[in-house]
């Protein structure tokens, strides 16, 4: 009985998910064959404004208008010439030194400075724009995104259905993942194809677009990254990509136009932009966390993973069962801020007390919260400094707390003021042009106008081999002019 139940069942699951997605279909923008949508246009916008938002918040933008719009205004015209004209097109520069480009779906565009850094002219960060407006006019989040919700419910009526794979769901959801790698693969390629397209039909030499891998993959190296073989990443391998342009290149009518190349304008739009890390946005020196534009200092348990990321500074204990956060409460006072904090839902308050921090004015108090994983203890500080109250948070396991509470007790009790005139005076690097009367090396050009960074960067900024490498009489160069440190 039970055998000739669960084959109907197996026979009738794949009917039960095709009635459940009928009308899910729509028209491929890019290829006009018919595909899989579980969310609508209206519903993939809104995905993408969330995300955008998500991003600016806490990654944040470069603050440089007249850089955003330039952006802005190529990436605008790229798109405007796509199969999807109407979307919200929006391109904006991420404060980031990491070099990269996404795209949310909708139609919202990111690029970070640290990939124009790399970069030497128009023609490639249009080729980039290209490539994520690409993604987004062949709606390959879409897809990946509906793929997913089928997966999921599929596999969900299944479980309802046949209890036996109910120990099967966490092995069938990482098989999953492998499942779509091949389509990230083929969606890299087919955005890499549009992204050429849009490029050349807006004038641009899309030759350049090799020199975008080859920067990326040097970077990559540099930064010890051992790229995978193009058939187990997302992203296909550097120098597959590279060959895929030079074919298209070669299958041109005629060679492009290099007047589309445009260098000296987008050099002159990065020139003075911050290279790599910010120390404005505050900086770890050790376990120490620095913040010259807010003003304060804060100790960290030794040993601890740092990250300082927008909205808030994060420390990991090394066993990973405890977590320190530095977050802005607002501009509400310790008391207030603390109110609201222990009255969420959820969080059982303990003591609290106002207390003195380094002269600085606090509430400090203990919580317990239920979470789904159980129940979590923790230490949670509002401290009052320069106009802003500041929370410090720390939890763990109920069960590992006596471990932490005193290192807890002395992370947060170090926040002061930052008073030491050096670091308060901290400036990032910046690029800087200096356009050469004379050839000379790469190496030559570093004698004679030093940079903050190493050779190797410098050759890599600059798109060159290595210091020997020559630079002609009237090109504009990279340099890195250090800020005070």
């Amino acid at each position: 009985m039970f055998t000739i139940l669960r084959s109907r069942m197996h026979r009738l699951l794949p009917v039960a998910l095709c009635a459940m997605v009928v009308g899910t279909c729509a028209r491929n923008p890019v290829t006009g064959r018919t595909q899989l949508a579980l969310i609508s246009e209206a519903q993939e916008i809104q995905i993408g404004q969330q995300g955008a938002q998500d991003v600016t918040q806490s990654i944040g933008l470069v603050e440089n208008q007249q850089l955003q719009d330039y952006v802005q205004r190529v990436g605008a015209a790229l798109a405007a010439d796509s199969e999807r004209p109407n979307l919200p097109w929006t391109f904006r520069v991420v404060d980031d030194p990491t070099p990269n480009a996404f795209a949310f779906p909708g139609g919202y565009i990111f690029i970070t400075r640290g990939l124009l850094s790399l970069m030497e002219n128009e023609s490639e960060m249009a080729s980039v724009l290209g490539h994520e407006i690409g993604h987004v006019t062949a709606r390959h989040s879409v897809t990946m995104i509906s793929r997913a919700q089928l997966a999921q419910l599929g596999l969900g009526v299944g479980m309802i259905f046949v209890p036996e794979l109910q120990q099967f769901g966490q092995a069938a959801g990482a098989g999953l993942q492998l499942l779509f790698l091949k389509y990230g693969r083929d969606a890299e390629h087919q955005a890499d194809e549009l992204g050429f397209r849009y490029a050349l039909e807006e004038g641009y030499d899309v030759r350049q677009m090799a020199n975008v891998f080859a920067s990326l993959q040097r970077a990559g190296e540099k930064a010890g990254q051992s790229p995978l073989p193009a058939w187990m990443s997302s992203h296909p391998f550097p120098a597959e990509r590279i060959q895929r342009v030079e074919q298209r290149v070669a299958a041109l009518p005629a060679p492009p136009d290099t007047a589309g190349i445009r260098r000296d304008e987008f050099l002159g739009q990065i020139n003075g932009m911050v290279h790599g890390e910010n120390p404005r946005q505050g900086i770890f020196r050790g376990s120490t966390f620095l913040h010259p534009d807010l003003q304060f200092r804060m100790e960290f348990p030794q040993g601890w993973q740092l990250q300082n990321m927008t909205q808030a500074v994060i420390g990991a204990s090394p066993r990973q069962d405890a977590v320190i956060q530095l977050t802005l409460a607002g501009q509400a006072d310790p008391v207030a801020a603390a109110r609201q904090f222990f009255g969420q839902q959820g969080i059982q308050a303990g003591p609290a007390s106002q207390q003195n921090i380094n002269g600085l004015p606090a509430v400090v108090g203990s919580f317990q919260a239920q979470t789904q994983q159980g129940v979590l203890r923790g230490l949670v500080v509002f401290v009052a400094h320069g106009g802003r109250t500041y929370q410090l948070l720390g939890y763990t396991p109920a069960q590992a707390f006596a471990n932490y509470d005193r290192l807890l007790q002395q992370s947060f009790g170090s926040f002061q003021p930052l008073t030491d005139p050096q670091v308060l005076a901290l400036q990032p690097n910046r690029l800087a042009l200096v356009r050469i009367q004379q050839a000379m090396t790469l190496a030559e050009f570093n004698q004679r106008y030093p940079s903050a960074v190493s050779i190797e960067e410098l050759a890599l900024i600059n798109q060159v081999p290595d210091g020997s490498a020559r630079l002609e009489a009237g090109t504009q160069v990279k340099r890195v002019v250090a800020g005070t440190s």
